[in-house]
């Protein structure tokens, strides 16, 4: 552990620092760094060269000016202000330059002469990997997102069943792959079921394989995949289009860990954790009796709740910058944002929440000339989603609006199956491929393709 002298900011900066497990770090108003504990030293890889001494901001983020001047939140800047403590979400930058998510907790502190300084306690709440990149993941930077997050830690840290609960397009897939991802059984298979596709004959032999023979029809042995997640994490999407009939066999093998293949003698143990994910409010369903109480309660027995993006509109210039990097990859193009674009995007209500915000920006960039996405374009594709509600705009005529709904609806429709046509040519074909072009999972691009008529 490096730190200035106690007597330079008259506290025991030594105990302060080491009274933390997460890393730790003390700055002062000028940016400087004047202790930190070994975890900060690790998450930093600052054991070569002390960091103590240097800005905060070039350690953190390799930069030669504070994070604030970039548009950033700075906690740095909101503590001295207010003396008050702040929580935030920020990007940080390792040794070797690797990007990762960080929950940063930062409070003042009081020196003997009543001077103020900043603690900060540093949470990694991604593993290290190029954030930047734009890849499929959870990005965010507000207090709800970071309780989000928070919580989803929580889940990983144990191998109790979870029940994630959200409105579609909040992303419940992608958090059930970070629990998964943050868990011991991160080196495990992680397999993805869609419930609302696996009817009364399927099912069984999806979930649970078949020996040669098994019905008419079967040829060989298959491996169902509670086999194929051996050791891993399955994540039944959707749990509550599940028919009633099938769930007692879900259950039965959820309270043994036994199952029998179908046409099989032998019963097979799973070593699996189950992650649910529901677009409903999965009690109302029990209550309906159209899903059963017992295997409510064996699939939720942490039950997490998933905001909508409404809940977390501060979290929208993130994130757009973070999907538009994935449209541009997918189009082989470079489309950036004009000031005023992210103060737009914060004035809708996103009922297709994350999805939602993605399909605005992508329909923008079509339309945008010069790759410059301004906010004349987004208001133009925001004023025409149809069956969303409208803040902030001045309202048609109902004739006219239902005219101009319809008119986009179809627009809409024949824009993405001439781009995913393009991806399908440019990919021969691979689904895989094109479903990582548009940064959705190989599920969605299947149902799109059926529900666009394209073989």
């Amino acid at each position: 552990m490096d730190t200035k002298s106690a007597n330079d900011v008259s506290i025991d900066l030594g105990s302060l620092v080491n009274s933390h497990e997460e890393a730790f770090v003390v700055i002062d108003s000028n940016f400087n760094i004047l202790a930190v504990n070994h975890a900060y030293e690790q998450l930093h890889n600052t054991k070569d060269q002390s960091a103590v001494g240097r800005k905060c901001y070039e350690i953190s983020h390799k930069k030669d000016r504070p994070c604030g001047e970039d548009g950033e939140e700075c906690p740095h800047e909101y503590v001295f202000k207010t003396g008050d403590t702040k929580v935030c979400s920020h990007i940080h930058c390792d040794g070797n330059h690797n990007l990762y998510q960080v929950k940063v907790s930062a409070f003042p502190l009081r020196g003997a002469n009543n001077e103020l300084y900043l603690g900060e306690s540093i949470e990694q709440l991604s593993s290290v990997n190029n954030i930047g990149s734009g890849s499929k993941q959870m990005v965010g930077e507000s207090a709800t997102f970071i309780a989000c997050i928070s919580q989803l830690k929580v889940a990983a840290s144990s191998d109790a069943p979870v029940l994630l609960q959200g409105e579609t397009g909040t992303g419940k897939e992608l958090a059930a792959e970070y629990i998964h991802n943050h868990s011991s059984r991160r080196d495990k298979p992680f397999q993805i079921v869609d419930s609302t596709v696996l009817t009364e004959t399927l099912f069984e032999a999806e979930m649970f394989g078949h020996v040669a023979g098994a019905y008419t029809g079967s040829v060989g042995v298959k491996e169902g995949l509670f086999e194929l997640a051996e050791g891993g994490t399955i994540f039944l999407d959707e749990i509550g289009e599940m028919p009633i009939s099938q769930q007692p066999k879900l259950l039965r093998v959820l309270e043994s860990g036994q199952y029998r293949p179908v046409g099989g003698k032998d019963l097979l143990r799973a070593d699996v954790r189950i992650i649910c994910a529901s677009n409903r409010h999965l009690w109302e369903s029990v209550l309906a009796g159209k899903f059963r109480e017992d295997l409510y309660y064996r699939i939720a027995c942490l039950n997490i709740r998933l905001p909508g993006l409404r809940e977390r509109i501060d979290d929208i210039p993130l994130l757009a910058q973070n999907l538009l990097e994935g449209i541009n990859r997918s189009m082989h193009s470079s489309y950036h944002l004009k000031p005023g674009v992210s103060d737009r995007l914060k004035q809708y209500d996103y009922p297709g929440n994350v999805r939602e915000l993605r399909n605005i920006l992508f329909i923008a960039a079509t339309q945008s000339q010069n790759r410059e996405i301004d906010a004349a374009a987004v208001d133009h594709v925001i004023r025409n989603m149809p069956h969303c509600k409208r803040l902030e705009i001045q309202e048609k005529p109902i004739a006219e609006e239902q005219h101009s709904s319809a008119e986009e609806v179809k627009t809409l429709k024949s824009m993405e199956e001439q781009h995913i046509r393009e991806l399908l040519e440019r990919y021969h074909g691979n689904r895989k491929q094109v479903a990582d072009a548009l940064g959705i999972s190989e599920r969605t691009i299947y149902r799109k393709l059926k529900g666009l008529g394209i073989n």
